[in-house]
């Protein structure tokens, strides 16, 4: 069981960079794929960002490719999201979970326990 806690959220311009953090308790982290999602206000919450389970594998949304990297530090039982070049349309609730599987699954039924969010906002 991994428990995952977010970080590094708030409130950038568009064009700047931002950092999520996840931190994740347990002791299988090492063994399994971790994802970010978001949901936006009004939205159904949509997958982001997943890493296989020792950082060889991601898979990204179409949407952020090109200008958020996912990667994570299993000796500090962390993941990362570095957002970069944000848009208004970034602007959401950013969820980290832990993955079913060592496999990096581009969909929500793929991961199973999920942090309480953080919120990123980019002003149009």
């Amino acid at each position: 069981q991994v428990q995952p806690v977010e970080s590094g959220g708030g409130l950038v311009q568009a064009g700047d960079s931002l950092r999520l953090s996840c931190a994740a308790s347990g002791r299988t982290f090492s063994t399994q794929a971790m994802g970010w999602f978001r949901q936006a206000p009004g939205k159904q919450r949509e997958f982001v960002a997943a890493i296989n389970w020792s950082g060889g594998s991601t898979n990204y949304a179409g949407s952020v490719k090109g200008r958020f990297t996912i990667s994570r530090r299993n000796a500090k039982n962390t993941v990362y999201l570095q957002m970069n070049s944000l848009k208004p349309e970034d602007t959401a609730i950013y969820y980290c979970a832990s993955g079913r599987t060592y496999e990096a699954v581009p969909a929500l039924a793929g991961y199973d326990y999920w942090g309480q969010g953080t919120q990123v906002t980019v002003p149009s």
